[in-house]
Parts: structure tokens; sequence; C-alpha cells
């Protein structure tokens, strides 16, 4: 958060804003949520999202047996899958404007996973560093269970070749440029502060350079050969249903709990390759979200370095971060929840935010180092299924979630001009100025600027 000395006074308001999106990113919890709760259901005897003999499905619904034989022909009906995602796991009501009953099952998820997090980073680096070698590393075994399985079904090699040989016609679209932007910087959490959070704690000498090359490698490289699992599965699911890959494909959250659960439930010892996928999902998302969590509570000490010397203040401070945050994300686990989750996720942590607050990365960078960059976007509204159409005042609220954040580099701007003494022209001088120039700094400065850094 803070930037130090050599840096201009009105950059300070990146980390800011930075900070309000990971406050808005904490709703990814409700991912982890969703998939303790499929993962649960995993160990049934007979998988809900199987058979239509459920007390919440609809008299359109169709088994997986049923749709395998029949998929081509049916219309005005809905897999039993989708119903299980959409009103038991859901129970997802008409809109944004009736948030419903909470879901109790899926609030109890939503605690267990906050719970989880607590006591991953209750004792900061010490204790996240040691989580991740069991989260970070686990999910690459699963992986790897389900890629040799994947690879092994029937109709696998279709899948696969409709992943290697894309549309190339579709690069000229600009939103596939635009989805392709915002995962890779969802991936990375560029634009939000994590790497620079997390870079803080490496010691003086560290060889980033080397941290980056490897962290560019192996997200990528994770990202490639997940493709080959997901696509590979869903070949399977294809040939099963007589019809082409990109009928059966399903874009966000459908992928994950319509389409791949109902591809395992297919598969021989279905309980087992489900337990594998959303074990592997879970870990996925709690070491996302624990880091999330552990990069805003460092910003703020880093903001207040004095109240947090005192032994136990740390642990205090996560238990009330993590407890507030888990009572105000409970309207997620309500029947209205996946809306105000899909609100959050496409206007308040992506997207134009993060390609807003990278450009002002770029032009802070570019300050201190001379060097000028430029960044365009285009965006559609959110819609959902291509057929739910938010109201207007949702979209409203969608664009304050987005601004909320851009806003504070301009308004931190604004305030230190109105409290910088002198003339306009005075302030606008000193405000655009370095106060110590990097060539200008002693030893004794660069060694205090060292000390300052939150090593723990």
């Amino acid at each position: 958060m803070p930037v130090g000395p050599c840096c201009n006074a009105m950059i300070p308001g990146i980390g800011y804003g930075q900070l309000i999106i990971r406050l808005y990113g904490f709703s990814y919890v409700i991912v982890q949520a969703w998939a303790l709760l499929y993962l649960v259901f995993s160990f049934s005897s007979q998988l809900p999202w199987v058979s239509c003999d459920n007390t919440w499905n609809t008299a359109d619904c169709v088994d997986s047996s049923s749709l395998a034989a029949n998929w081509t022909s049916l219309t005005n009906t809905s897999s039993a899958a989708v119903e299980f995602w959409q009103r038991r796991a859901l129970a997802m009501s008409a809109g944004i404007e009736e948030l419903g009953s909470l879901r109790w099952d899926l609030a109890m998820c939503l605690l267990v996973s906050w719970v989880f997090c607590y006591f991953c980073i209750w004792k900061g680096v010490k204790s996240s560093g040691k989580a991740a070698y069991f989260t970070a590393t686990f999910p690459y075994v699963m992986l790897l269970v389900l890629l040799v399985r994947g690879s092994t079904l029937p109709g696998a090699w279709d899948g696969i070749h409709y992943y290697l040989y894309p549309d190339l016609s579709r690069l000229a679209d600009s939103e596939i440029w635009i989805e392709a932007g915002s995962q890779i910087f969802f991936s990375y959490s560029l634009g939000a502060g994590a790497l620079i959070v997390l870079g803080s704690y490496s010691e003086k000498n560290n060889n980033f350079y080397n941290d980056t090359f490897w962290l560019c490698l192996l997200n990528s490289g994770t990202s490639f050969v997940a493709g080959f699992v997901v696509f590979s599965v869903l070949g399977f699911m294809a040939q099963k249903h007589g019809v082409s890959v990109d009928m059966v494909a399903e874009l966000g959250p459908g992928l994950a709990f319509i389409a791949y659960p109902q591809a395992t439930a297919m598969m021989p010892f279905p309980q087992f390759w489900t337990v594998c996928f959303f074990l592997m999902l879970m870990l996925l998302t709690v070491d996302t979200h624990f880091v999330s969590v552990e990069c805003f509570i460092t910003s703020v000490k880093d903001l207040f370095p004095k109240h947090f010397h005192t032994p136990g203040r740390h642990e205090i401070f996560v238990l009330f971060v993590c407890s507030s945050v888990f009572l105000c994300k409970l309207m997620l686990a309500t029947q209205g929840g996946v809306y105000i989750f899909l609100l959050f996720d496409y206007y308040g942590c992506s997207r134009a935010v993060l390609y807003f607050m990278a450009a002002f990365e770029c032009l802070a960078v570019s300050w201190i180092f001379d060097v000028r960059y430029l960044y365009l976007v285009n965006l559609k509204q959110l819609r959902i299924n291509r057929s739910y159409v938010y109201p207007d005042w949702a979209y409203a609220l969608g664009w304050i979630l987005s601004l909320s954040s851009i806003i504070m580099v301009p308004l931190w701007g604004i305030g230190q001009i109105c409290f910088t003494t002198g003339t306009l022209r005075q302030r606008l001088s000193s405000l655009c100025h370095p106060v110590n120039h990097p060539a200008d700094r002693t030893t004794e400065d660069a060694e205090a600027s060292v000390d300052m850094m939150p090593l723990e």
C-alpha cells in the first residue's frame, strides 16, 4: 500500500483502489462453498444430479440415460444436472430483486470456508506458507489423475482436437480478447496488488526475475494442461450424446457444476471421479481465497504498522476480518446470491476495473522509469444464460462497484492537492516531483526503506 519515498505523492491512490478490489474479491469464496457442497453430495450412494426422482426435480427433468440417448430431439426440457444446480444447490430466485431465504447448507459450507481460511493465515505468512505447501501442490496430483483418466475415455481425442484447433475466425471478435485478458488478469492477480504484497515478504537480494519467469511458466502451463483435462471429458460427453463438443461445453460456473459432474456420472465408479474433481476444485479455491485475504490484511497492517506490534493483535485482527466479511457475504448464500456474485464478478473486480488499475500502474511506472503504455477495452452488459437481463438499477450498482475502486486514484490526487500548502502551481509542482530522487538516496535511506518491509 504505501509506495515509498521515491514515488509521486499522488500514486498511493492506486493502492487504496486495489484494497477495495480485494474487498470485492472476497465474493469468490462462494465458489469454494459451492465446491464443498458438491463434494459432500459426491459421497452419496447415487449422485443426486443423475436422476429425476428427487423432490426438487420438475416434470420437464430428463435423467442422464435419457439425455444421452435423445440429446438432439429433446426440447423444453432440462437435465438432472441443471436442475440440481439451479433448484437444489442454489435454489435460484427469479432475479436479483428477489433475494429469497438463506440456504442453510450453503451457509454452513461458507462458514467452513472462512474457518479454514482463518487457520491458514492466523499466524501470517508463517502459517499461510505452510498451508500453501498442501493446497498448492495436491491439486496437481488430482489434475494428473484426471488427465490420465480423461485421456483414456472414448471420444476424448475429439475434445482434445477441439481444444487444440480452435476457430481462428473468432480472433476478430473483440469479446474473445476481452475475456482472454480478463482471465489472464485474474489468473496472475494483475492490477489487484497481490503480487506486490506477496513480493514484499521476499529478501532484499531475492531474484525476482527468476521468480517471475517460473510464475508465468507454471501458471500458464497449469492452465494449458487443465485444458486437456476439461476437453477430454467434454469429448467423451459429446460422443455419449452423439453431438459436437461445442454443444456440451458450458460457460462460467456451468462448466464446473453442470457439464463436468454430468460427465463424471457417466464413468465407471462415478463417485470416485467426482470426489477427485471437486476436491481439486475446492483446494484451488482455498488457495486463491486465503492468499487474497492475506494480501488485504498485510496491506492494512502496512498502513497502520504501529497498531500491530503488540503480540496477539494480528490474530485478533484476522479473526475480525474473517468474521465480519463472513456475515457480509451471507447474502451470497441466499436464493438470489448467484445474481449478486455475478454482479461483483463482472463489475467489481474484473474486466474494466483491472484494466484501468493496470493502466494506472503502468502510468506510475512510466512516471518513474520514463516508459509509456496504452490499454483499450470494450465492454458489454452482463447477462445470465443469454436470457436473464438485470434491471437498470442493478447495472447502475455494477458500475458503482467498478468506479468505486477506480475513483480512488483521482480522489487521492485531488485530496493531496487540497491539503498541500501553497498556490495551485506550487502544489502541482510539489506533487508531480519525487520526494527524493532514487539516485540521491543515501545508503542510510536505502537501509531504512528495507527495514520498513513487512518481513515476518
